[in-house]
């Protein structure tokens, strides 16, 4: 039977090609740069607030993105997100997820916000790393299957470049490396203070052994002595802090199968582990990353939900929050007041506004080119000129829509290759809004209506 590579899933997402704002050393924004197409005076507005944030001058601000549907407003806050480093929280929410009936809304929010709250913490540990030269499982009989044997002890030899270690384990340590496939080529590392070990990859030279995978792992064997004090770094929201906090009151399957529901966590749990964060901070072992929350469709938002935010703005906690609109003057939802982009003006007032345009066709082109590279789809000029038609006429979204339609059309025909009449047909099987609006009114006589 053949061996089969299995491919991994993945979706492309909608902003799955943004790398960052692509701007050059003096802060310009490049035509094009980073996945990001166009809106120069935006991009170099949002790099400001960049420098802003990475110097600790942002304290008490927020960010709003004010422009017509399809204009990148999402896709500026993503970059935002992107250039403040890779393991920066960032939280993508719309107006109307608020309103759930879990929880209340203030404690929603108040999630949302720990959730965009990192805390990087360094802890050194002591550490066995090094490639096994030699490995040797012991097995005994099962305590209550007789016909079955398990492990029971382990010896192992590590070596660096520079020591050889010869090691005794325990069961504990002598079921992992089994359950692991460790065996010798290996590089692994021990952790002494957590009793777990980590198959770091394979040795370089020593080949892919009995296992596949480790074709694409290999590791340069380590360096100094075997038995070491490693710093390790990892981030933590403090959500994350919060419901380890909270677990004890977590039933079991939860705790097993990952099925945790969205609960209310008290204040007591949120102010211990405040205080235990701080503490870390002290000692210099931790420090804050404050990360992004995303807010779009921010006029469907509440006068209440405006108020929570606009105190959680001057908290010593709090992430960047970045607003996104495509309103005009509205009516603040929850009052009479029609302010613009149906917010309050106190909270306005204490915004940092980035407005965005809509594309120009050069723009929207290479969009739909950077589009199709990343979809791995092949497109004629013809085909392409028709869909930058579609994006100047009606939208870029639309355009950028009909992108997979088109080409499943081209493959329903046997070619590769999307043409002109792959997308022109996907432009009659799927109505843009304008069509669907004409639709409407033509036949508004037999449509239901309030």
């Amino acid at each position: 039977m053949p061996v089969v590579e299995l491919r991994e899933w993945e979706r492309i997402g909608a902003h799955s090609h943004i790398r960052g704002l692509g701007l050059d050393e003096r802060g310009k924004a490049r035509h094009v740069g980073d996945g990001m197409v166009g809106q120069e005076e935006a991009r170099e507005a949002a790099g400001v607030v960049v420098d802003m944030i990475k110097e600790g001058r942002f304290a008490g601000q927020a960010i709003l993105i004010a422009g017509p549907p399809g204009s990148g407003k999402s896709a500026l806050a993503i970059a935002i997100a992107r250039e403040l480093g890779e393991d920066v929280p960032v939280v993508m929410l719309t107006g109307s997820e608020i309103y759930s009936a879990e929880v209340s809304k203030t404690e929603f929010l108040t999630q949302a916000l720990r959730k965009a709250i990192g805390v990087r913490i360094r802890e050194m540990r002591k550490v066995y790393e090094g490639k096994v030269t030699e490995v040797k499982i012991e097995y005994t009989t099962h305590p209550l299957n007789p016909y079955m044997r398990v492990p029971s002890e382990a010896k192992l030899t590590l070596e660096t470049r520079d020591e050889r270690k010869s090691l005794k384990a325990d069961q504990e340590y002598a079921i992992q490396l089994v359950q692991l496939g460790v065996e010798e080529g290996d590089v692994i590392q021990i952790d002494t203070d957590s009793g777990r070990i980590v198959k770091l990859g394979r040795a370089k030279g020593e080949g892919a052994g009995f296992d596949l995978e480790a074709r694409g792992r290999e590791v340069e064997v380590p360096s100094g002595p075997v038995a070491k004090e490693k710093e390790f770094v990892y981030t933590l929201t403090l959500h994350e802090l919060d419901v380890m906090r909270a677990r004890a009151g977590v039933d079991l399957a939860s705790i097993i199968f990952g099925l945790q529901e969205r609960r209310e966590i008290s204040p007591e749990i949120r102010a211990r582990v405040d205080r235990e964060v701080r503490e870390l901070i002290k000692q210099g072992k931790a420090e804050f990353v404050p990360g992004v929350m995303f807010i779009d469709e921010a006029s469907m938002l509440d006068i209440e939900t405006f108020a929570f935010l606009n105190r959680a703005i001057e908290q010593e906690l709090s992430p960047i929050i970045i607003f996104a609109t495509n309103r005009g003057i509205t009516r603040v939802r929850g009052t009479d007041m029609r302010t613009p982009h149906g917010m309050p003006l106190d909270l306005l007032d204490r915004l940092l506004v980035i407005l965005t345009r809509k594309y120009n066709a050069e723009e929207i082109r290479k969009i739909l080119e950077i589009r199709a590279e990343k979809e791995d789809i092949d497109l004629k000029d013809e085909a392409l000129d028709a869909l930058v038609d579609a994006g100047v006429q009606y939208s870029l979204r639309y355009a950028a829509q009909l992108l997979i339609p088109s080409w499943i059309l081209a493959r329903k025909r046997g070619s590769s290759i999307v043409e002109k009449e792959d997308v022109e047909k996907a432009k009659k099987l799927f109505a843009n809004v304008k069509r669907s609006a004409e639709y409407l009114e033509s036949m508004k006589g037999e449509m239901i209506a309030e």
